[in-house]
């Protein structure tokens, strides 16, 4: 599979090492990259070919991969729009909706628009995908193996859940850094230092998301399971629901997917 990277950035380098620790060629793999210190670094760190602008060669590509910011994209499609014929275009731009994205493509229809998020940048990312019924299967197979590359991929079947996904997990590491924040804090007021309690705070969230992941359980069972009957986990369970700490979480989400709604009818107009 011949893949061509319009962008080198981090999650454009993460996804390349990813594929490269799978098996993947570098003889197959182009960047386009504006940057010459970042196209420096694509080559010295992957031998990946980088290159200013597209060519022939880049654009002989099974999969193009659109990874420049929301803000750069209608420019960036208007100068691919004739190089175009079958590839697979796979979008990872937050807001961008797949029929924006074709009009600035000339009606390119071969679109998948996915939403990865940061952990991917250690391998470990979880990636919400879309396409829609022009994309065949082989196609949204070629597009999968790209970001299983950097971890877990789930597909969604009508783009507007998109936004949730954007919400859910490609917001959501920033979610967790926050609530870290919070014990942290919490802790050194109970008397750790610093450095006790990010250690503390960090496994404790390491470990149960690997117990969650790794138990056919689900998270209220094994939320259940640490609660003993009038025991320290209660009184602090008990204290986040008077505040209304779940309702918050959940109000959160729906505010990053209008959000991200809305940053689709701003980036797609006209």
């Amino acid at each position: 599979m011949r893949i061509t990277f319009i962008g080198g950035g981090n999650m454009a380098s993460a996804l390349i090492g990813g594929l490269l620790k799978r098996g993947g060629n570098a003889a197959e793999i182009s960047v386009v990259e504006l940057q010459a210190d970042g196209r420096q670094r694509l080559v010295r760190d992957f031998g990946v070919r980088a290159i200013e602008a597209p060519d022939a060669d880049a654009m002989h590509c099974d999969v193009l991969v659109l990874a420049v910011k929301p803000q750069q994209m209608r420019e960036v499609c208007a100068g691919l729009a004739a190089h175009l014929s079958t590839q697979t275009v796979l979008s990872i731009a937050a807001g961008l909706r797949a029929a924006d994205l074709s009009r600035w493509l000339g009606g390119h229809s071969r679109i998948v628009r996915a939403m990865p998020n940061t952990p991917a940048l250690i391998g470990q990312g979880v990636t919400g995908l879309y396409a829609d019924a022009s994309v065949s299967a082989a196609e949204r197979t070629q597009a999968e193996q790209v970001l299983a590359a950097v971890g877990s991929t789930v597909w969604v079947d009508d783009e507007r859940l998109i936004d949730a996904v954007t919400a859910l997990s490609g917001s959501g590491p920033a979610y967790v850094f926050y609530f870290i924040e919070a014990m942290v804090r919490g802790g050194q007021e109970l008397g750790l230092t610093a450095d006790q309690a990010r250690a503390l705070a960090i496994a404790t969230f390491t470990g149960a998301s690997a117990l969650a992941a790794q138990s056919p359980e689900s998270p209220a069972t094994l939320r259940e399971r640490v609660t003993s009957k009038g025991g320290t986990t209660e009184a602090a369970l008990k204290s986040m629901a008077a505040d209304g700490v779940g309702d918050s979480i959940v109000c959160a989400l729906a505010a990053a997917a209008a959000r991200g709604a809305e940053l689709g009818d701003q980036l797609g107009a006209a």
